[in-house]
Protein backbone atom coordinates (compact mmCIF):
# COMPACT_ATOMS: atom_id res chain seq x y z
CA UNK A 1 0.00 0.00 0.00
CA UNK A 2 1.19 3.27 -0.82
CA UNK A 3 -0.04 6.23 1.42
CA UNK A 4 0.06 10.14 0.36
CA UNK A 5 0.25 12.84 2.27
CA UNK A 6 -2.12 16.10 0.89
CA UNK A 7 -2.74 19.47 2.01
CA UNK A 8 -5.61 19.69 -0.43
CA UNK A 9 -8.51 17.29 -1.05
CA UNK A 10 -8.11 17.87 -4.63
CA UNK A 11 -5.17 15.92 -5.08
CA UNK A 12 -7.08 12.83 -4.00
CA UNK A 13 -9.40 12.09 -7.47
CA UNK A 14 -6.13 13.18 -9.19
CA UNK A 15 -4.11 10.61 -7.87
CA UNK A 16 -6.31 8.21 -7.97
CA UNK A 17 -7.32 8.78 -11.58
CA UNK A 18 -3.27 8.44 -12.29
CA UNK A 19 -3.24 4.79 -10.17
CA UNK A 20 -6.55 3.30 -12.35
CA UNK A 21 -4.53 4.34 -15.82
CA UNK A 22 -1.27 3.85 -14.90
CA UNK A 23 -0.82 1.24 -11.77
CA UNK A 24 -4.30 -0.48 -11.52
CA UNK A 25 -4.49 -2.63 -8.52
CA UNK A 26 -2.13 -0.05 -6.62
CA UNK A 27 -3.70 0.33 -2.96
CA UNK A 28 -3.86 4.43 -2.24
CA UNK A 29 -4.32 5.40 0.98
CA UNK A 30 -4.78 9.48 1.06
CA UNK A 31 -4.38 11.45 4.05
CA UNK A 32 -5.42 15.07 3.86
CA UNK A 33 -4.40 18.01 6.24
CA UNK A 34 -4.78 21.28 4.98
CA UNK A 35 -3.18 22.56 8.09
CA UNK A 36 -0.01 21.48 7.48
CA UNK A 37 0.20 24.24 4.98
CA UNK A 38 -1.83 26.74 6.55
CA UNK A 39 0.86 26.96 9.01
CA UNK A 40 3.63 25.86 7.29
CA UNK A 41 3.08 29.42 4.91
CA UNK A 42 3.11 31.15 8.50
CA UNK A 43 5.70 30.13 10.38
CA UNK A 44 7.98 27.70 7.91
CA UNK A 45 8.20 24.63 6.81
CA UNK A 46 10.11 23.23 10.03
CA UNK A 47 6.87 24.18 12.02
CA UNK A 48 5.33 21.48 11.45
CA UNK A 49 7.71 18.82 11.17
CA UNK A 50 6.44 17.13 14.38
CA UNK A 51 2.32 17.36 12.59
CA UNK A 52 4.19 15.53 9.63
CA UNK A 53 5.82 12.68 11.36
CA UNK A 54 2.96 12.08 12.98
CA UNK A 55 0.86 11.70 10.01
CA UNK A 56 3.64 9.51 8.79
CA UNK A 57 3.72 6.94 11.90
CA UNK A 58 -0.11 6.92 11.14
CA UNK A 59 0.43 5.89 7.76
CA UNK A 60 2.80 3.37 8.52
CA UNK A 61 0.74 2.29 11.02
CA UNK A 62 -2.10 1.76 8.57
CA UNK A 63 0.48 -0.72 6.84
CA UNK A 64 1.90 1.81 3.90
CA UNK A 65 5.30 0.73 2.32
CA UNK A 66 6.33 4.28 0.98
CA UNK A 67 4.59 7.76 1.56
CA UNK A 68 4.63 10.26 -1.18
CA UNK A 69 4.03 14.05 -0.03
CA UNK A 70 2.32 15.82 -2.74
CA UNK A 71 2.86 19.21 -1.07
CA UNK A 72 6.12 20.92 -2.16
CA UNK A 73 6.32 23.37 0.45
CA UNK A 74 6.63 20.86 3.70
CA UNK A 75 8.13 18.09 1.05
CA UNK A 76 11.04 18.51 2.15
CA UNK A 77 10.47 18.00 5.67
CA UNK A 78 8.29 14.74 4.80
CA UNK A 79 11.71 13.35 3.26
CA UNK A 80 13.58 14.10 6.23
CA UNK A 81 11.50 12.48 8.26
CA UNK A 82 11.86 8.69 6.56
CA UNK A 83 14.77 7.56 9.00
CA UNK A 84 12.20 8.04 11.71
CA UNK A 85 9.12 6.29 10.44
CA UNK A 86 10.52 3.17 8.49
CA UNK A 87 9.63 4.20 5.11
CA UNK A 88 10.53 5.04 2.13
CA UNK A 89 9.00 8.99 2.12
CA UNK A 90 9.32 10.64 -1.75
CA UNK A 91 8.65 14.41 -2.41
CA UNK A 92 6.35 14.14 -5.03
CA UNK A 93 8.28 17.00 -7.30
CA UNK A 94 11.67 15.51 -6.92
CA UNK A 95 11.16 12.84 -9.98
CA UNK A 96 10.14 16.53 -11.69
CA UNK A 97 13.13 17.78 -10.52
CA UNK A 98 15.64 15.81 -11.90
CA UNK A 99 13.59 15.95 -15.05
CA UNK A 100 14.18 19.53 -15.30
CA UNK A 101 17.16 19.50 -14.84
CA UNK A 102 18.34 16.94 -17.79
CA UNK A 103 15.89 19.10 -19.82
CA UNK A 104 18.58 21.89 -19.71
CA UNK A 105 20.43 25.03 -17.46
CA UNK A 106 17.68 27.71 -17.82
CA UNK A 107 14.75 26.34 -15.28
CA UNK A 108 12.01 28.89 -14.85
CA UNK A 109 9.31 27.45 -11.78
CA UNK A 110 6.16 28.79 -11.61
CA UNK A 111 4.23 28.86 -8.22
CA UNK A 112 0.64 29.97 -7.00
CA UNK A 113 2.63 30.43 -3.19
CA UNK A 114 5.59 32.37 -2.54
CA UNK A 115 6.16 29.56 0.27
CA UNK A 116 7.28 27.54 -2.71
CA UNK A 117 9.55 29.03 -4.56
CA UNK A 118 12.49 27.42 -1.45
CA UNK A 119 11.98 24.68 -1.30
CA UNK A 120 11.64 23.72 -4.76
CA UNK A 121 14.49 25.62 -6.42
CA UNK A 122 16.70 24.22 -3.68
CA UNK A 123 15.34 20.84 -5.06
CA UNK A 124 16.30 21.55 -8.53
CA UNK A 125 19.87 22.69 -7.72
CA UNK A 126 19.87 19.45 -5.18
CA UNK A 127 19.52 17.47 -7.79
CA UNK A 128 21.60 18.92 -10.26
CA UNK A 129 24.30 18.39 -8.40
CA UNK A 130 23.58 14.89 -8.02
CA UNK A 131 23.57 14.75 -11.93
CA UNK A 132 27.04 16.97 -12.29
CA UNK A 133 25.25 19.90 -14.15
CA UNK A 134 24.77 23.67 -13.45
CA UNK A 135 21.67 25.30 -13.64
CA UNK A 136 19.99 28.66 -13.34
CA UNK A 137 16.74 28.42 -11.27
CA UNK A 138 14.35 31.70 -11.81
CA UNK A 139 11.59 31.48 -10.18
CA UNK A 140 7.79 33.53 -10.95
CA UNK A 141 4.59 33.91 -8.98
CA UNK A 142 1.63 33.37 -11.11
CA UNK A 143 -0.42 36.30 -9.18
CA UNK A 144 -3.44 36.14 -8.67
CA UNK A 145 -3.88 31.93 -9.04
CA UNK A 146 -4.17 30.82 -5.56
CA UNK A 147 -6.84 33.08 -4.31
CA UNK A 148 -8.85 31.48 -7.18
CA UNK A 149 -7.44 28.07 -6.24
CA UNK A 150 -8.87 28.55 -2.38
CA UNK A 151 -11.99 29.69 -3.90
CA UNK A 152 -12.59 26.50 -5.56
CA UNK A 153 -12.27 28.26 -9.32
CA UNK A 154 -10.09 25.59 -10.88
CA UNK A 155 -11.02 26.42 -14.42
CA UNK A 156 -9.53 30.52 -13.78
CA UNK A 157 -6.65 28.95 -11.71
CA UNK A 158 -5.26 26.99 -14.30
CA UNK A 159 -6.14 29.09 -16.67
CA UNK A 160 -3.74 31.83 -15.62
CA UNK A 161 -0.77 29.53 -15.03
CA UNK A 162 -1.05 28.57 -18.66
CA UNK A 163 -0.76 31.98 -19.50
CA UNK A 164 2.06 32.32 -17.29
CA UNK A 165 4.14 29.83 -18.93
CA UNK A 166 2.88 30.91 -22.13
CA UNK A 167 4.91 34.38 -21.14
CA UNK A 168 7.97 32.42 -19.57
CA UNK A 169 11.00 33.57 -22.50
CA UNK A 170 14.43 32.51 -22.01
CA UNK A 171 13.85 29.06 -20.66
CA UNK A 172 14.74 25.50 -21.04
CA UNK A 173 11.85 24.38 -19.60
CA UNK A 174 9.47 25.19 -17.40
CA UNK A 175 8.19 23.59 -13.61
CA UNK A 176 4.96 23.99 -12.33
CA UNK A 177 5.32 23.96 -8.62
CA UNK A 178 1.92 22.94 -7.37
CA UNK A 179 0.30 19.53 -7.95
CA UNK A 180 -2.91 21.44 -8.54
CA UNK A 181 -1.12 23.24 -11.38
CA UNK A 182 -0.78 19.83 -13.44
CA UNK A 183 -4.07 20.10 -15.52
CA UNK A 184 -2.56 23.50 -16.84
CA UNK A 185 -0.33 21.50 -18.95
CA UNK A 186 -2.79 20.92 -21.79
CA UNK A 187 -4.18 24.30 -22.01
CA UNK A 188 -0.62 25.49 -22.68
CA UNK A 189 0.74 27.10 -26.07
CA UNK A 190 4.46 27.14 -25.64
CA UNK A 191 7.27 25.23 -27.11
CA UNK A 192 8.76 25.01 -23.91
CA UNK A 193 8.61 21.99 -22.34
CA UNK A 194 6.09 22.19 -19.25
CA UNK A 195 6.48 19.33 -16.67
CA UNK A 196 4.51 18.69 -14.00
CA UNK A 197 4.94 16.42 -10.55
CA UNK A 198 2.02 13.88 -10.35
CA UNK A 199 2.51 11.31 -12.98
CA UNK A 200 5.99 10.66 -12.09
CA UNK A 201 5.69 11.46 -8.67
CA UNK A 202 3.49 8.51 -8.56
CA UNK A 203 5.66 6.48 -10.58
CA UNK A 204 7.99 6.94 -8.29
CA UNK A 205 5.94 5.75 -5.07
CA UNK A 206 4.86 2.50 -6.30
CA UNK A 207 8.32 1.73 -6.97
CA UNK A 208 9.05 2.40 -3.29
CA UNK A 209 6.12 0.41 -2.44
CA UNK A 210 7.02 -2.40 -4.20
CA UNK A 211 4.30 -1.97 -6.85
CA UNK A 212 6.08 -0.34 -9.95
Amino acid sequence: MLALLHTSSVHVPVFDSLRDEAHPGLELRHHVDAGLLDRARREGPDAVADAVRAVLRRAVAEGARAVVCTCSTIGGVAEAAAAEVGVRVLRVDRPMAAAAVAAGPRVVVLAALESTFAPTAALIEEEARRAGRSVEVRVRLVAGAWPRFEAGDTVGYLRLVAEAADAVTGADVIVLAQASMAPAREATRTAVPVLASPAPGLEAGAAAAGTG
